[in-house]
Formats: C-alpha cells, structure tokens, sequence
C-alpha cells in the first residue's frame, strides 16, 4: 500500500510550502491590483515567479491609464519577464494573478510556454482556463500548463465587486 500525503511528511511539506508560497505571491498580486484600482483601472495585478521563488516580474492592468486592450496585467508581467530573461519562454515560471486569464492572455500564457498558473476569482464572462474555456489543457495545442484556482479568492472577488458597483453608481450619476 502506497503512503498518501497524510503519513509522508516529506510529500506533506512539499505541499504546504507551495500553498504557502501561492498565498505569499498572491498576496502580492493584489497589492498590484489595488494599486491599478487606484488609477482609476479594473484592479488585477499579476506576479511572474520563477522556480526558485525569486519574483520575476510584476504586472497591473493599466488598460484605462494606458488606454490600450493590451493594458492586461498578464500580459504587462509577462512582457517584463520575457524582457528580463531575455527569452520568450517561461516554462520555469509561475504566473499569479487576481482574476483568471481572458482569452488572449490565456493565449498569451500557452505562447510563452508558462509552466503553471494560479489565479484567485474566477471570470465567468471571459475566463479562458477554466469558465469559458480550458485553453491550458487543449489537446490540439502544443503546450499544456496546470492551474490552481481560489487562492484569495474572496478578497479579489470582493475587490472586483466593490470596483464594478461604484463604476456602476458613477454612470448612474453623470445619466
């Protein structure tokens, strides 16, 4: 009979120092994403780390400041970090971010050959990893990636929500 994680401790640390580390960079991400509700943006923030647990590169969505559809903070962080090592390819690399990855960062995701991803909330109107769409495990595409999904997720959920509900009060005052 094969020990499940319960009696290895080893196999135990393994996965309690991973949640820890997704809990620490998450936490991370949505101090970017508070930073991009500041300025006046949808507040997403994204973390690129790579295997070693060194921090990569940071992304907030900047779509509004920059007035570009590119202004995702995937593709922000993904961008820095393909700039910083010099390499489109980031198979070594974790990406988290507060709300799960659109299509064309989802699309984003499999060109730059990230190795995993871990998002908090989840975007039932634009998700592509997991609501609309499974991107990640599509079996006619040549790079598959693992996602956790859920870590924070009530604290960027209930960002999100604050966010949407004043932009919605705002428009009803200027009509």
């Amino acid at each position: 009979m094969t020990p499940k994680n319960i009696g290895n401790s080893a196999a135990h640390n393994k996965n309690s120092d991973q949640e820890l580390a997704d809990l620490r960079f998450m936490r991370l991400a949505l101090k970017l994403a508070r930073l991009s509700e500041a300025r006046g943006d949808v507040p997403v923030g994204a973390v690129v780390v790579d295997k070693s647990g060194n921090i990569v590169a940071k992304g907030l969505n900047l779509r509004e400041q920059k007035q570009t559809c590119l202004g995702h903070a995937e593709m922000q962080a993904l961008h820095l970090a393909c700039r910083k090592r010099q390499s489109w390819r980031l198979s070594d690399c974790t990406l988290y971010v507060t709300l799960e990855p659109c299509f064309m960062c989802s699309g984003a995701l499999l060109q730059a050959r990230i190795g995993r991803v871990v998002f908090a909330a989840r975007d039932p109107k634009g998700g592509a990893l997991l609501s609309l769409a499974q991107l990640n495990q599509h079996t006619q595409l040549n790079h598959r990636f693992p996602v956790v999904e859920g870590v924070c997720e009530a604290e960027s959920r209930q960002m999100l929500q604050s966010f949407f509900k004043r932009r919605r009060q705002e428009n009803k005052k200027k009509s």
